[in-house]
């Protein structure tokens, strides 16, 4: 049986598009989530950036892997239906934690979200994968977009560093180069949104979003689940997350004591 959020239509749109709308996942966790997110800002982990620069306004903070640290954080991954919808979209019997993700966007922000698919940056390979986007914030302008469909794309797109602009591995042959997808007629997916609303979206979906030019903050949480296929793979060099020492080998399953499983 799905959860009640998810219908047979939504299920359908995610497998052949990637991307979904998911209409309140976190309703019910929004202040949580706050509390998270400024907890995560006044002690920002090993990752944090502030994503700036030269000549650029505003703050964009992002910094991820704080599930473990920040109870907020961990209490609403367990606490909310996201696992349950994860499975639901997926069409997985299992469902495991791979990592968090905040994103805040304070008033002003001139940086777009470059776009990008997470999959190259990671060291996951499957099509059993979703990521959950919600903002903490009502958004319109500042909200995601996303290229649907192109998770099913031959060649993934190349994976850059957001300041330097740099490719992030050194062999880059193997990938395609970032497309400009509004110059180039492809289907961009985007959704006003209120607070605890979510877009669920493949780890290959081609994605960004714009620079906060409004007058308040945007901020946004994204919590990463894999499924039943996925598996670790090796990428030309660090992933992003890199998680060092983990001591896995290609195609076995995340290591369930880093990475725990929500279902199954």
């Amino acid at each position: 049986m799905t959860h009640p959020l998810v219908t047979p239509e939504m299920i359908e749109t995610y497998q052949r598009d990637g991307v979904v709308l998911v209409p309140g996942l976190f309703a019910d966790h929004v202040d949580a989530l706050r509390a998270g997110i400024e907890a995560n800002m006044a002690e920002p982990g090993p990752y944090a950036s502030d994503n700036k620069k030269e000549g650029q306004t505003g703050l964009f903070f992002d910094d991820y892997c704080n599930w473990t640290r920040i109870p907020q954080f961990r209490d609403v991954i367990h606490a909310s239906p996201a696992a349950r919808v994860a499975a639901d979209l997926m069409q997985s019997e299992s469902v495991q934690m791979f990592h968090d993700h905040v994103l805040v966007k304070e008033p002003g922000t001139s940086m777009a979200t470059p776009w990008h698919q997470d999959g190259p940056y990671y060291f996951v390979e499957g099509q059993q994968t979703v990521s959950f986007w919600s903002p903490l914030d009502p958004v319109k302008e500042a909200t995601l977009r996303c290229v649907a469909g192109s998770h099913l794309w031959e060649k993934e797109v190349l994976p850059t560093r957001w300041v330097s602009e740099e490719g992030f591995f050194a062999d880059e042959g193997q990938y395609m180069p970032i497309p400009d997808p509004d110059a180039e007629g492809m289907k961009v997916v985007e959704f006003e949104m209120q607070p605890g609303d979510a877009v669920a979206f493949n780890y290959k979906i081609l994605h960004g979003a714009r620079g906060n030019t409004s007058n308040s903050r945007r901020r946004a949480f994204s919590l990463r689940l894999v499924g039943d296929d996925a598996r670790y793979v090796e990428r030309p060099g660090r992933t992003s997350p890199p998680f060092p020492g983990h001591d896995m080998q290609p195609g076995q399953r995340l290591r369930e004591d880093w990475f725990p499983m929500l279902i199954g």
